[in-house]
């Protein structure tokens, strides 16, 4: 699914307008990124959590030439599925 079959979704689910229903996806997008950039995590229970993990520097290798380059050190996004949505995905029953 993309942005405007997501938009298309949310609008049809929560019978409001496509505007709307961009507005909330830019909205929501903005709030992790920024609650992210700050170094915060993001909990939602039962779906899951977004966070921050850093990276370590590293030695890798240029796959045409083989000549060694080192990588920075970053930090990467990342999430975390929870239980619920795990489970509906598999089409089983979330454990309580």
């Amino acid at each position: 699914m993309n942005r405007k079959e997501l938009v298309d979704a949310l609008a049809a689910k929560t019978e409001s307008t496509k505007a709307d229903a961009e507005r909330a996806i830019a909205g929501l997008i903005d709030i992790i990124s920024d609650t992210l950039k700050k170094g915060d995590s993001i909990s939602l229970v039962g779906f899951g959590s977004f966070e921050v993990r850093k990276r370590a520097a590293r030695t890798g290798r240029n796959p045409k030439t083989g000549e060694e380059l080192k990588i920075k050190a970053s930090k990467v996004p990342a999430f975390k599925p929870g239980a619920t949505l795990k489970a509906t995905v598999n089409g089983t029953k979330a454990k309580k």
